[in-house]
């Protein structure tokens, strides 16, 4: 039997440097048995040679479209805008199963084709916990760029937005960078800032409390919340107190606000940075309604507009925050996924793909019917 054909594509989406594969699972992936084609990338964290060197093929920039119908096209974040039906299983991200902005033109294409999408942030094991995700890496840039925004106010004016970043080649050079911004904020403002985490308990927010405490912030100025802490329901005064809150949940259903214009407009609030780490920007049950702009790397905050008094509060939603660390989220998310990869060969049958693909006909059910016709 033909070894089955792994197909890594180049991201398309800008400033995306994250890798699905490395050449680490790569190799492990040659090793088994699987033929891995890499898609040159010009904005790949990993180098094409680092492929090559391991022993995958390397072939043109955007070869998945006329790929034989058999190959498995593997990737991160979701395809450009096209309208043409999609013939491959694609495993990726494709942010269309919570009816996000689109969802009907973005799944449709796959069934259209006669395609699957097995979408990697539905992956799951026996018991319900996904196999692989970048919640850490999230986390952890998010609230390291949260930090740094705080002390932007503090040194700028309102007139001067927060600028680009790019990625780093390292933890340690973002930390690095991260310290100072902080220092020269706390010796402004005269204190250190008052942070508050919610879904401190899970992957996204145990990275961002782990960024928070490399940055120096004082374990006594990070609330930390979780389920327990938001069951009554918001909008609560202890983020509008705070001077930052990192929003780290994972959404699934409608809950009460955490925040809202109103409660901004309240007095004496001190909230002047929010991080929605979980960019829930166009779901309609997005606990955080105070902004309806997805931010990016080029412009990493947009204002809330309409508050009446206090501070000016900037709101960071940028939906690929890891890749502010490509390398190393990177390497822990691929780790983590290949098990699942190595079944790939026979995917219909493995507990985990087999689930994706369930979830996947169930939302293709759900397409109206002018959604379908090519």
């Amino acid at each position: 039997m033909a070894a089955t054909v792994l197909h890594l594509r180049s991201e398309t989406k800008p400033l995306e440097h994250r890798s699905a594969l490395t050449p680490k699972t790569a190799s492990e992936l040659i090793k088994a048995g699987y033929t891995v084609n890499i898609e040159r990338s010009p904005e790949r964290i990993f180098d094409d040679e680092e492929f090559e060197a391991v022993g995958a093929t390397l072939v043109p920039e955007g070869s998945w479209v006329d790929a034989p119908k058999e190959h498995i096209i593997v990737g991160l974040k979701e395809l450009e805008e096209k309208d043409f039906p999609l013939k491959h299983v694609h495993v990726q991200f494709a942010h269309c199963y919570k009816q996000q902005a689109g969802w009907e033109n973005v799944l449709a294409r796959f069934p259209r084709g006669g395609g699957t999408l097995l979408d990697l942030e539905f992956l799951v094991d026996d018991r319900g916990r996904r196999v692989a995700a970048f919640g850490f890496h999230a986390g952890f840039a998010g609230a390291a760029l949260a930090l740094e925004v705080w002390a932007w106010q503090l040194t700028h004016s309102e007139n001067e937005p927060f600028p680009g970043v790019s990625s780093y080649p390292n933890e340690d050079a973002l930390i690095a960078d991260v310290k100072k911004a902080v220092d020269t904020g706390a010796q402004k403002a005269g204190r250190m800032p008052q942070v508050i985490v919610i879904g401190a308990l899970g992957r996204c927010g145990s990275g961002a409390v782990s960024a928070l405490q490399k940055a120096g912030v004082p374990d006594d100025k990070i609330l930390k919340w979780d389920m327990a802490e938001t069951a009554a329901g918001g909008p609560f005064k202890e983020i509008t107190d705070s001077d930052i809150f990192v929003n780290c949940i994972y959404l699934n259903s409608q809950i009460p606000h955490f925040v809202n214009k109103e409660s901004l407009n309240t007095p004496n609030r001190k909230l002047s940075v929010v991080c929605d780490v979980s960019a829930d920007t166009t779901n309609p049950f997005n606990p955080v309604p105070i902004y309806t702009v997805a931010t990016t790397f080029d412009r990493p905050t947009v204002p809330v507009e309409g508050l009446e008094s206090g501070p000016r509060c900037s709101v960071i939603s940028i939906d690929h925050l890891p890749s502010l660390l490509p390398r190393e989220a990177s390497e822990a998310f691929s780790h983590d996924l290949l098990p699942s990869l190595l079944t790939l060969n026979d995917w219909r049958n493995s507990p985990v793909w087999a689930r994706a693909e369930k979830l996947f006909q169930e939302k293709v059910a759900t397409l109206p019917p002018s959604a379908l016709q090519n």
